[in-house]
């Protein structure tokens, strides 16, 4: 049955060397690599661009920010869609139908006369072309492990740290020489670059492939299963506090006039994650992925409290980027490996896709509303509560994995 969909929808047919934990699945490991390094390096470099945007476009941080709360939302938003197109379809078919909308949504925004106008065109743009690369890709390397899984997708994802180093230091540099509007072109013109090559190794699962006319398992467990419940409102507390940094960390440097660069904070973050999805991933073939799981949340909860106590202090911000980069990336790098362990890995790419709707509504609503309470509290009460919803996210996830599903 996985041999006749895999040849009707043009993906090579399984041969004696296509196992499971094998060098293909390696292949498709490193491709997601490429594919995340480039979506989140380009997605995660847009707190370089805050500042220049909202001095052109004469906007508050709250109305700045939901240039990021929109893709965000839509990334993992619609990942519900593309992950189950690709359980389908495979994945080579959605990740260039993503770069297509990358692509373009950058060289639009680099040409957009109002703020407005680039909601659409860097929200839409960017927000498909990360829903299309990131769960699609993920998923299809759970498909093609399963003794290495945890390390694969470790490997896999690390590419969010990396291209985050690599990608915002980048940006901030151009955006010093250039502008904005010419670094947008740049960024265009390299990930159709990257994304074309990594779609040559985005091959379908041989394994855990739901098939036209198969039902996915998704539907019974969103009715039946407490855990996903209690799954889906940890994600969403935790995405509020989440993609703070991200967005200003920078203007917090110009805020409280700190000298050091702000985009090396953000790839410091990145290359920190790595050390947690790599190191992470690796330890969860030793210990229980969930009890790590909790570690991560809890840790990245904590961790806004090093911002807090931070003041002026540059060191301090580097420790605080060192400690949320390595929560993070235990926290991007288990999610996989926790949904196949609740629910099986058949039919992953919707499962995960579902349970990513929620990180899309808690990055939807955090940086806006952060944005609101740093314009008209300043930025102590936002990194309250920030830890506080990080903290209401780690004490939900204690009551997943405790019960079968039913």
């Amino acid at each position: 049955m996985v041999v006749q969909r895999q040849q009707e929808s043009g993906d090579q047919p399984i041969g004696h060397g296509d196992r499971l934990d094998g060098p293909l699945g390696w292949q498709v490991a490193a491709a997601t690599f490429l594919a995340t390094f480039t979506v989140f390096g380009v997605s995660y470099s847009f707190g370089a661009f805050f500042g220049p945007m909202a001095d052109e476009f004469g906007s508050d941080r709250g109305t700045t920010a939901l240039f990021f709360a929109i893709t965000t939302f839509l990334y993992f938003g619609l990942g519900v869609v593309t992950g189950h197109i690709a359980d389908v379809r495979g994945p080579r078919p959605v990740l260039l139908t993503g770069a297509v909308f990358l692509v373009a949504g950058l060289l639009a925004t680099s040409r957009v006369s109002s703020i407005w106008l680039g909601y659409f065109t860097y929200g839409i743009g960017v927000g498909i072309g990360v829903a299309c690369a990131y769960v699609p890709m993920v998923a299809a390397v759970g498909g093609w492990f399963k003794r290495q899984r945890t390390t694969a997708l470790g490997f896999a994802v690390a590419g969010i740290g990396v291209g985050t180093l690599t990608v915002a230091p980048l940006s901030e540099w151009m955006i010093d020489r250039y502008g904005w509007r010419t670094s947008y072109v740049v960024l265009a013109v390299g990930a159709a670059v990257l994304l074309a090559v990594a779609a040559f190794g985005a091959h379908r699962p041989i394994h855990a492939v739901v098939g036209v006319g198969e039902a996915s398992p998704l539907g019974r467990i969103v009715r039946s299963s407490g855990d996903f419940r209690a799954l889906y409102s940890s994600i969403g507390l935790m995405s509020v506090a989440l993609f703070v940094p991200f967005v200003f960390l920078p203007d917090y440097l110009d805020t409280e006039g700190i000298d050091g660069p702000a985009g090396w904070l953000i790839g410091l973050i990145g290359i920190s994650s790595v050390v947690g999805r790599l190191g992470l991933g690796a330890l969860a073939v030793r210990f229980s992925s969930m009890r790590l799981y909790r570690g991560s949340f809890l840790v990245l909860s904590l961790s806004f409290l090093i911002w807090l106590a931070a003041g002026r202090s540059y060191a301090m911000l580097v420790v605080f980027a060192i400690v949320l980069g390595v929560a993070y990336g235990g926290f991007i790098a288990l999610s996989p490996a926790v949904t196949a362990e609740l629910f099986g890995p058949t039919g992953l790419g919707a499962v995960l896709g579902a349970l990513y709707t929620a990180a899309g509504l808690g990055g939807l609503i955090g940086p806006p509303a952060m944005g609101w309470l740093i314009d008209t509290s300043g930025y102590g009460p936002a990194l309250v509560a920030a830890t506080a919803c990080g903290l209401a996210s780690t004490v939900v996830l204690t009551a997943v994995g405790r019960r079968p599903v039913s």
